[in-house]
This record gives structure tokens, sequence and C-alpha cells, in this order.
């Protein structure tokens, strides 16, 4: 019988908020791996210390990728396993790690991408608009492409996501207004699985007002109805 083919790097989901938003599958990776590749060591030392995990990490982060990767796909292939996580969610959504995976891949390492937390699906469930096609769109650029971005979008059918952070919150539902209209219905949630968890639903001139006289705090994901 041909043994299961040995995987080289694991892809862990971490808590987005609540700490017991971690699978038992996810913690023993954590312990069996060589290595974990953190985007912020003291970050990911917090989760390790209270799931009781001691293990070596590097740091892997945005600006530090492209320098790195090399050296950890020769460490890979000498036959270290290693596990990547991000500070929380999934990595390589909105975090690091599409250059890892991409070159994983064309060295013909194995990867495996463990299910798990991360702030888009719940937004987009709780929104109460269609999930039988959506578009994560993530950020948007933040000054070149931005418009560009809008414009493409402004009469797309199906549901979209945002992430957005909160110095920036205002600025775009008042964008959305102005590319997909004022009575467009769209969801913003934030702090998701955290204590201060809170969705709000309406039109984007309402949603506007009320972010108007309301305190922006928080991680935020904004879900927009499609245009049909």
């Amino acid at each position: 019988m041909q043994e299961p083919e040995k995987t080289n790097l694991y892809l862990v989901p971490t808590p987005i908020g609540n700490l017991e938003d971690i699978t038992l599958r996810a913690i023993r990776i954590l312990k069996e791996v060589d290595v974990i590749l953190a985007e912020d060591t003291r970050t990911s030392g917090k989760l390790l210390q209270h799931l009781g995990i001691e293990k070596r990490m590097h740091s892997h982060h945005l600006h530090n990728e492209h320098k790195a990767t090399a050296h950890i796909v020769d460490r890979l292939k000498a036959g270290e396993v290693m596990a990547l996580i991000s500070d929380a969610g999934t990595p390589g959504i909105s975090d690091p790690g599409f250059f890892l995976v991409r070159e994983c891949l064309k060295n013909d390492l194995k990867i495996e991408c463990l299910p798990g937390a991360t702030a888009f699906v719940p937004a987009l469930v709780k929104s109460g608009f269609s999930t039988d096609r959506f578009t994560f769109e993530g950020f948007l650029p933040i000054k070149k492409g931005r418009q560009t971005r809008l414009q493409s979008l402004a009469e797309e059918e199906r549901t979209m996501i945002f992430y957005e952070s909160p110095h920036r919150l205002q600025k775009t539902l008042t964008q959305f207004k102005e590319y997909f209209g004022g009575e467009r219905m769209a969801s913003v949630s934030r702090e998701i699985s955290k204590m201060f968890e809170e969705t709000l639903n309406g039109t984007l001139d309402e949603l506007i007002q009320i972010f108007t006289t309301k305190a922006i705090k928080g991680e935020f994901v904004i879900v927009v109805q499609g245009s049909k």
C-alpha cells in the first residue's frame, strides 16, 4: 500500500477574535510542525501560549516574504515541515501567503490549507444578501486604481464584499453611494466574533448617516447588494 504524500506546508487559520474559534486539527498541526511562520511573532506568541504550544517561530510578513521565500522553499525541500499563520484568519486572504504558496507549487511541494476562521463569510451570511454568487474585493486600492475599480463594480450583479479600516469607512461608504447609488442596500459588520461584534443593515444613505454620529472602531467588513 502506497504511503500518503507528505505535506510540506500547512496554511492554518487562526481566530479572528474569540480564541475558541480554532479547530482541533489546527491545534494538532501547530504542535506537530517543525516551524511556524507567523505574520507577527508577538501576536502569534500570545495565541500559542494560550494553546499551550511551544514551537519555533519565524517572521513571515508582507515586507519580507519575497526576500525570505526562497530560503523557506529550500528548507521545505530539505524535509522541514512548516505551518503558515497570519495575525488572524486564513493566510492568503488579505494577508501574506499567496507568494509563498505559488513558489511552493512551482517546486512541487505539497500544501494543505485547513478550513477555519475568516471574517468575510460570517459577514456575508449575516447580511441577508444573495450568497449564490458573490465577489470578494478585499481592501480597495487606497489611491491609484480606486476609482477605476469602483467604476468596474458599478453594474456588478453579484453580492460584493469589502474589507475596510475604521479611518476610511466613512469615505468608502460615501464613494459607494457615488458609484452604486444611495438606495443600494448594504451591511456593515465590525469586530466579528469579538465582544463588541455588531452588524448594521440599511441603504448606503442610511449607513452613512448612522456613522456620521456613531463611534467608528474596529475592523470592518462591508457587504453590498448586487445591482440586480
